[in-house]
């Protein structure tokens, strides 16, 4: 019979069948949670909290005002610690660098290239670690980043190209010793100027070139590679003038050339070994043209101070024994013609006047 009820389509009774009867669950409240980017922020401001009620109370308020793009939550608190760690950071290893740099110019051991190359790797260490560091107080999850990331480092590629190729170049320079401070260069740049000076600085980005009329040029480290350089003191700080000088075909050539090696002679910056000499380099339209070759090994100091006194010595040695210094001289031939006769002699009528 209860069977056939059940069948039928009744419920049976749950004490009857001895079934305990169970209420449904509810169903669970999904609760989200904003993501912080900082998460140090927050371990720092639950600290101060926990200390003082009424800084507390200005951080919760620095806290609430805020903004929020997507997940992510940002804060005036948030942005007031990121600044102070990044302060913090940018002094401690501004101070590092600085003491390395100590460090490394009281090392007698190494040559100048070698303490630059010491210290811009060491440079480079200090600022990737202070980055690193940074990062870590500050709790930033570099997950939240990862949208970024493609066009930041697409970014890099595009916008830093030029940056990280003179970065390279300078530790090339370096590393092979070609270009090293206080070396004296002459740099044609891709328009063919030539810029001369002294070299007294190299940065990671480009070469600090003084000249003699103490201008500063700063040229990017890849331009020293990819154009021509001449180094005056990479192998030799020796280096030679020439002067040029004329006489005139009247003049004894002998006399002349003995001094001209007197007046290189008297130059205190003119080295006596290699001695000077003097060529006879042509014979000109004008002038027995000479050119007298010194030594000075301080091309720092420049060379033509060096060329102006040999010439000024010269000149008075030249006019106490007589030697002409000429002048370019042109003889006018004049073709006559009908018109330039008539104007000859209205000329001579004038004169017969």
């Amino acid at each position: 019979m209860m069977a056939n009820e059940m069948a039928a389509g009744e419920s049976p009774d749950p004490e009857a069948t001895g079934d305990v009867l169970t209420a449904p669950s509810p169903t669970p409240t999904v609760t989200q949670y904003v993501e912080q980017p900082l998460a140090g922020a927050d371990g720092l401001r639950d600290a101060v909290a926990s200390h003082s009620n009424t800084i507390g109370g200005f951080i919760n308020t620095l806290d609430a005002i805020a903004i929020e793009v997507g997940s992510t939550r940002l804060s005036l608190w948030d942005l007031a610690v990121v600044a102070i760690v990044m302060a913090l950071v940018i002094s401690i290893a501004w101070m590092t660098s600085k003491l390395s740099h100590r460090v490394l110019s009281s090392a007698t051991r190494l040559d100048m290239t070698q303490r630059l190359l010491i210290e811009k790797g060491l440079s480079l260490l200090i600022w990737g670690i202070a980055i690193l560091v940074g990062i870590d107080v500050l709790g930033i999850d570099l997950t939240a980043l990862t949208v970024f990331s493609g066009a930041f480092g697409l970014a890099i590629g595009f916008g830093l190209q030029k940056t990280f190729g003179n970065l390279i170049a300078g530790i090339i320079l370096l590393m092979d010793k070609s270009i090293k401070p206080g070396d004296v260069i002459a740099i044609t740049d891709q328009a063919g100027n030539s810029t001369f000076g002294q070299i007294r600085r190299i940065g990671i980005r480009a070469v600090s070139l003084t000249t003699r009329d103490q201008k500063e040029y700063l040229i990017p480290n890849e331009n020293l590679m990819i154009n021509q350089v001449e180094n005056w003191s990479y192998s030799s700080r020796n280096v030679r003038i020439q002067v040029p000088v004329g006489i005139s075909y009247n003049s004894d050539i002998d006399r002349a050339e003995a001094l001209m090696l007197e007046a290189a002679r008297s130059v205190k910056r003119v080295l006596d070994a290699p001695p000077p000499t003097a060529w006879l380099e042509s014979y000109g339209d004008s002038s027995v043209n000479f050119i007298i070759h010194c030594w000075i090994t301080d091309p720092e100091e420049g060379i033509g101070n060096v060329r102006s006194e040999v010439l000024k010595t010269l000149w008075h040695k030249f006019q106490e024994e007589g030697i002409e210094i000429p002048f370019p001289q042109r003889d006018i031939n004049l073709r006559t013609n009908e018109a330039l006769r008539d104007l000859v002699e209205a000329l001579r009528g004038r004169e017969g006047r």
